[in-house]
């Protein structure tokens, strides 16, 4: 793409005139400006003083001068403060801002002055520090004016004036056209002063802290022997230097001189010992300058310009190139120009002939420079003033471009040609056809830098195109061991390019393309190099297995930590870096699941010897006993691992897993097959106690210890049956496979259940009673303390029945008393007027405060359980409607309803006078309900209010 430069009005010129709206009512003399700051000579004795600040309020002052002398020049100072007036009569008046009444320079009368130097550096609003003054007979004068504040008498403003030097030409003294005082560095100050044809440098230093005492000092190493000067052989009589200082400077850059020759030009060095003019250049007058008929005036400096004052025209001269860039001609009824001056301050240009005053406003005026720069093959100063102009600055880079590429600065053109907006495929065509490769790269790579992330197609192409050439590049220098040091600086530099952050998301989904282009070119190292950057481990360990670079896979693998590829390469390492591979996973600690892990342990511990399957046990050890894994299969495991090489060990671990089923991880059955298979009898032993299988326990424990037969006898402690029926098969297989019958009755001894009656028909017949008479005489002793302590119980049984006996006849008898003026204990009424419970503690209820208190206490069944024998009390009670049943059944129904009735009260009492309300465990139970009900509280405090 290209930039379009369309302007939409005509562009202003650098010099834009303005006439300015004033009519002066006498010609004008003489016009000087400074710091917005404006006086204006008129006629004979007029002066006119204006604040451009304020151009609505002139000031004017008369000289009040009686003779016929006339202004010949004014000189105003930088701070617009002192304005000094040269009179044709060699006098001359001074003036300050701040006061209306001219002074006269009584020390100064004498002498016709040509220009002043002012002094920048200690002048201020009342005093002008040290100045020079030159005169029109050659001398340079030293003087100070000050203007005393507040002063009751009037003393004169002019300090001193004394002379310090005398300027001369060929012919004798010359007039001073021009004085300029500059400060250096290490206070070194330089003194320029203008003659016709001469342009004089004193240079010196002045003691820090003595510069109040002016430059005599400066003119005395000069009193021997003339300074440094230009000459020039032409002269129109007069000659005027002009300077200009950039904005926040105080020093000034560059000069120009009018002179007769032409126009002498350059820059200021104030590092240079004894002249500061520099990079001096000599513009010649053109043929329409005639120096005896049209000679310049006057003339003024810009940062690249300097403008003549012809006496019908102005002038403006290039800097740069020498060329004339402006030309305005004025009109002839305006009169013949007569001063050209420039505030320095505000960069304004003032023109003035006897009738009118014209301005120029100096605009952009760098803004063609650059062309100039760029045509001078000055490319970093032209690009310096096309910053905010990008189409400008894309020509100039294009032009740098092809000049370093003529000039076979490859590299350079490059990086130039990545910058511009020019077709990409011819510039990279133009490197192609030079065959440079080195500064192709570097074009692709600075234009890649350039793009932005909106263009990915852009980037997809630039990023594999440097790939291919980074490759090629590193396959001719690795061959060469002359090219050794440059290889390996090429090397790095792919390597920082695969790395980019920038370049990282381009080449992560481009990253197959890159992957084949590495494959082609057989770069392995680099193939892992940007596996790596694109944290495509799984690439990177692959490789390291491929060329049988284990340790390396591994270290990949321990480094990233990524539990994927554990799972998938481990099968790989283990077969043959078990013992590393196996600390490794212990490193991941619980980031690996182990059960993910047993296929690699499985086929690792079929295909290598016992002692190898030690690795396999040792990380199955650390998940259950570091990690306490409780996954089945790594328990399976680890217990199929034990019985196949530690027996041992698998004992142990099943006596430390316990016999609490709900809390053992391994699988129960599995177990079993698995110790059955290897002939594990103990372990097998141990998981039938587990199972609760007693009897399969015993049975198998026989085959190998009747110790361990007889601990496993003892395991069903609440089944005495099968405790016994265990016991049993222990003395059974005593008898009569091992034929012990001391160890026989020690069975005996050892469990309380089994009897010498019980063992007996397990003994041969021809076994002699002498064996086990002790037994049976035990046994007998055992039998008849037992008969004894049955009797002992029968007795005790009898004694307890008579007594109860005697209990209920007692409470047959017993009885309680009520007085007349008993009251209820509930309702504080008479007792004896309704039916009425009494209790054994002594409290009396009517059957209804009883029923009414311990109602709401009882359980829901009992309630309606009282709610419906209270129906059936009420029914009992009510006369038959029928009048005409016969005698003998009213009698039967009455007796039956009467034994009905009284079977009801009884149901009712059992339920309502179970216990005292008072005393009983109801009182107990209600003791955390409220007093008030909560859904009634409400109510019952409105009632109390």
């Amino acid at each position: 793409s290209g930039y379009v430069n369309a302007r939409l009005e005509k562009e202003t010129p650098i010099f834009n005139k303005q006439r300015i709206d004033f009519a002066p009512p006498e010609k004008i003399n003489s016009l000087v400006v400074s710091s917005n700051q404006l006086c204006m000579s008129l006629g004979k004795d007029t002066l006119l003083r204006i604040d451009l600040g304020k151009p609505d309020e002139p000031n004017q002052v008369e000289l009040g001068r009686k003779d016929e002398a006339k202004v010949y020049k004014m000189f105003l100072d930088h701070t617009g403060s002192h304005l000094l007036i040269a009179l044709n009569t060699s006098e001359c008046l001074y003036l300050n801002r701040s006061v209306q009444k001219v002074r006269a320079l009584s020390r100064w009368k004498g002498h016709l002055i040509e220009s002043v130097g002012w002094n920048k550096f200690l002048g201020t609003e009342t005093n002008t520090g040290p100045i020079l003054v030159g005169t029109a007979q050659g001398q340079i004068y030293e003087a100070e004016i000050s203007v005393s504040e507040g002063s009751l008498f009037s003393t004169n403003p002019d300090q001193y004036f004394r002379q310090v030097y005398t300027l001369e030409e060929e012919s004798g003294p010359a007039p001073v056209c021009c004085l300029e005082i500059e400060r250096g560095i290490e206070g070194k100050f330089f003194i320029i002063a203008t003659t016709q044809k001469r342009l004089f440098q004193f240079v010196g230093k002045v003691p820090e802290g003595t510069e109040q005492q002016g430059f005599s000092s400066i003119f005395a190493l000069h009193a021997d022997h003339l300074p440094s000067f230009r000459e020039f052989p032409a002269s129109f009589g007069f000659s005027e230097i002009a300077f200009y200082t950039p904005k926040l400077r105080s020093n000034p850059r560059s000069f120009a001189w009018m002179m007769g020759n032409g126009v002498l030009y350059g820059t200021l060095d104030y590092s240079r010992p004894d002249s500061i003019l520099s990079d001096e250049q000599v513009w010649v007058y053109p043929s329409d300058i005639d120096i005896t008929v049209n000679k310049p005036v006057s003339i003024v400096l810009t940062q690249f310009h300097f403008l003549l004052l012809l006496p019908d025209r102005v002038k403006a001269v290039c800097t740069l190139n020498g060329q004339v860039v402006f030309q305005d001609m004025f009109l002839e009824k305006f009169g013949l120009l007569t001063r050209m001056i420039k505030d320095p301050t505000v960069q304004q240009i003032w023109i003035h002939t006897e009738k009118v005053v014209f301005r120029y406003h100096v605009q952009r005026e760098s803004r063609d420079v650059w062309k100039m720069y760029m045509n001078m093959n000055k490319f970093d100063l032209a690009k310096e003033y096309c910053k905010d102009r990008p189409e400008c600055l894309d020509i100039v880079l294009a032009k740098e471009a092809e000049h370093c590429f003529q000039n076979k600065r490859y590299l350079d053109s490059a990086k130039c040609y990545a910058l511009t907006q020019n077709y990409f495929e011819e510039i990279a065509l133009k490197f192609i056809e030079a065959k440079q490769e080195e500064a192709l790269m570097e074009f692709l790579i600075k234009k890649l830098s350039n793009l932005k992330p909106s263009e990915k197609t852009q980037t997809t192409l630039l990023t594999t195109w440097l790939t291919e050439l980074y490759l090629n590049w590193l396959g001719i220098l690795e061959g060469d061991p002359s090219q050794r040091n440059l290889y390996l600086d090429t090397r790095e530099k792919f390597r920082t390019f695969l790395s980019s952050p920038k370049n990282k998301d381009c080449l992560f989904n481009n990253r197959a393309s890159i992957y084949e282009l590495l494959a082609s070119h057989g770069d392995t190292e680099h193939m892992v190099y940007f596996a790596v950057i694109m944290q495509d481990y799984e690439r990177v360990v692959a490789h390291h297995c491929q060329h049988d670079e284990y340790d390396e896979a591994l270290n990949v693998l321990s480094r990233h930590r990524d539990e994927k590829l554990f799972y998938k390469f481990s099968p790989v390492l283990i077969q043959h870096i078990p013992k590393k591979v196996v600390d490794a996973w212990i490193s991941m600690g619980s980031r690996l699941d182990a059960r993910n892990l047993i296929p690699a342990l499985v086929n690792y511990s079929q295909s290598v010897s016992t002692q190898q399957i030690n690795e396999a046990i040792r990380y199955m050890e650390f998940c259950v006993y570091q990690l306490e894994e409780t996954q089945q299969a790594i328990h399976n495991y680890l217990l199929s691992l034990y019985a196949l090489c530690r027996p041992d060990s698998l004992l142990s671990y099943l006596e430390q897993a316990g016999t609490n089923p709900n809390r053992i991880h391994y699988d129960l059955k599995y177990a079993l097959r698995l110790c059955a298979e290897h002939g594990h009898h103990h372990a097998c032993v141990h998981i039938y106690k587990v199972m609760e299988l007693y009897e399969e326990a015993v049975d198998l424990a026989l085959q190998v210890d009747v110790d361990l037969a007889k601990s496993c006898a003892d395991l069903p402690e609440d089944d005495e049956e099968l405790r016994k029926k265990l016991w049993l098969k222990i003395a059974r297989h005593v008898v009569q496979e091992e034929k012990d019958v001391k160890k026989a009755m020690a069975c005996l001894s050892s469990c309380a259940l089994l009897k010498i009656e019980d063992v007996l028909p397990f003994f041969p017949d021809f076994v002699t009673i002498d064996h086990f008479k002790e037994a049976i005489c035990n046994s007998l002793e055992d039998y008849n303390k037992h008969i004894e302590e049955l009797k002992r119980e029968m007795e005790e049984a009898t004694q307890s029945a008579k007594r109860i006996r005697e209990d209920i006849q007692e409470m047959r008898n017993k009885y309680g008393s009520v007085e007349p003026q008993e009251k209820c204990a509930a309702c504080d009424f008479p007792l004896l007027n309704r039916p009425f419970y009494l209790f054994l503690c002594g409290h009396m209820f009517h059957y209804d405060c009883l029923l009414q208190a311990v109602f709401p206490n009882l359980p829901a069944y009992k309630q309606a359980k009282l709610e419906d024998l209270q129906k059936k009390l009420v029914a009992t009670s009510q006369p038959s409607k029928s009048h005409h049943r016969p005698k003998d059944a009213d009698t039967i129904s009455l007796g039956k309803g009467q034994q009905s009735r009284e079977q009801i009260k009884a149901d009712i009492d059992d339920i309502v006078a179970a216990e005292c309300v008072y005393c009983g465990e109801l009182m107990i139970r209600s003791i955390d309900k409220p007093f008030i009900d909560p859904q009634k509280y409400e109510e019952e405090m409105q009632s109390w209010l």
